[in-house]
C-alpha cells in the first residue's frame, strides 16, 4: 500500500474556536489550583475526525501528531492552526511515539505490528511477532529508559472491522512489551486483561497501564501501576485508580508526576499516590491526551471527532 495523499490540508490556518469555560470543573487541591483555574477556556483545534487517537508532541517539528484510526490517516496540527495529513492511508494506526532522531513509531491494527516512518514516507513494519506468534493489535506506545520502546497489545484491533481486520489471536495473552533498540530484543513484561494506554513517571521508575476489557464486555476499567526495577523488569503490580464512567483509555504524566487520564466523562487528574486532584468534564468523550507546545503547558485531548486543548498556567 502506497501513501497517495500526503500533505492534504484538512484545516486552514486560523485561531482555535473558544468553547468557553468548563462547567463542572473540579479542583480539589491547591496544588492543582496553582496551575488550572475555573476561567481556563476549552479550545477546539480541529473537528472532523472519525476516531482520534495517539497524540504525541513533535518538538522538532513544532506540531502535534495524532491518528484518525477509522479514517486511516495520521495528521498534524500546527500552532498557526492548520491541519494536514502526514500519512494517508495508514494501516489503522493508533498510538504514536517519536524516536530522538525524529523517526515516527506507530501501533498498527491492520498489519498487527509496530511500524516506523520518516519524513512522511510509507510506514514499514518493525515489530511483528513474539516467539513465533503474530502480535494481536498493538495499541499504545511510549519511549522508555535506556533506549527502549514500550507498547501494549490488546485485541481491540482484531475485534472490530472499523478499526482493523477481524482475526483470531495467535498469542494466548494480552501483554505489555519492551523492545530494546540496541540489542533488537523484544521482552514480554506483563499480562493484563486488555492493556491499553501507558505512560512512565518522570523518573522512569513507575509504569502506569490502563486495563480496559470493559470496552469489549469484560470487567476491567482501571489503571495498574508497576515498579520498574534497576534491571528493567516490572514488579509490585498494584491497582492505582478505577474509572467508573467508561474506561481509562489514553493517559499522560506531567513533569510533576501527576497522571492525567481520559474517562467516559472527561479527564481525571491524580497525584502519584492515586489521590484525585481534580476533574475536567468535557462535552465529548476523550480517547487520549498529551502535553506539548513550546513550554509544554498545553494539554491536547483527542476525542472521536474533535481535537481539544487547554492551557495551564505553569
Amino acid at each position: 500500500m502506497k501513501n497517495v495523499l500526503i500533505g492534504t490540508f484538512l484545516r486552514r490556518a486560523g485561531a482555535p474556536e473558544i468553547l468557553g469555560i468548563i462547567p463542572g470543573l473540579s479542583i480539589n487541591d491547591p496544588l492543582l489550583a496553582a496551575v488550572l483555574d475555573f476561567d481556563t477556556p476549552l479550545l477546539l483545534l480541529h473537528e472532523g475526525t472519525t476516531h482520534g487517537e495517539g497524540p504525541v508532541w513533535d518538538t522538532k517539528g513544532n506540531r502535534l501528531l495524532w491518528s484518525d484510526v477509522i479514517s486511516r490517516r495520521l495528521m498534524a496540527w500546527h500552532p498557526d492552526g492548520h491541519v494536514h495529513t502526514v500519512l494517508d492511508p495508514t494501516w489503522f494506526i493508533n498510538g504514536n511515539a517519536l524516536l530522538p532522531d525524529g523517526t515516527m513509531v506507530h501501533c498498527e491494527h491492520g498489519r498487527r505490528c509496530v511500524s516506523l516512518s520518516c519524513s512522511g514516507k510509507e510506514a514499514l513494519p518493525f515489530i511483528t511477532h513474539y516467539q513465533g506468534g503474530r502480535l494481536n493489535a498493538p495499541n499504545d506506545i511510549v519511549l522508555g529508559p535506556d533506549d527502549t520502546i514500550w507498547f501494549t497489545d490488546p485485541v481491540f484491533g482484531i475485534r472490530s472491522p472499523r478499526e482493523g481486520y477481524i482475526a483470531d489471536p495467535e498469542l494466548p495473552h494480552r501483554s505489555v512489551y519492551r523492545y530494546h533498540l540496541p540489542s533488537a530484543t523484544l521482552t514480554r513484561m506483563a499480562d493484563l486483561d486488555q492493556p491499553n494506554g501507558l505512560a512512565f513517571s518522570p523518573d522512569g521508575q513507575t509504569l502506569y497501564v490502563s486495563d480496559t476489557s470493559r470496552a469489549i464486555g469484560g470487567a476491567t476499567h482501571s489503571i495498574q501501576a508497576f515498579t520498574v526495577t534497576e534491571d528493567s523488569t516490572l514488579s509490585e503490580e498494584r491497582p492505582f485508580y478505577s474509572i467508573e464512567n467508561g474506561i481509562p483509555d489514553g493517559l499522560t504524566v506531567d513533569q510533576r508526576g501527576w497522571i492525567w487520564t481520559t474517562a467516559g466523562d472527561g479527564i481525571h487528574i491524580l497525584d502519584r499516590s492515586g489521590c484525585p486532584l481534580g476533574f475536567i468534564p468535557l462535552p465529548y468523550t476523550p480517547t487520549s491526551c498529551t502535553f506539548g507546545g513550546p513550554d509544554n503547558r498545553r494539554l491536547f485531548i483527542t476525542c472521536n471527532q474533535h481535537l481539544l486543548a487547554l492551557d495551564l498556567r505553569d
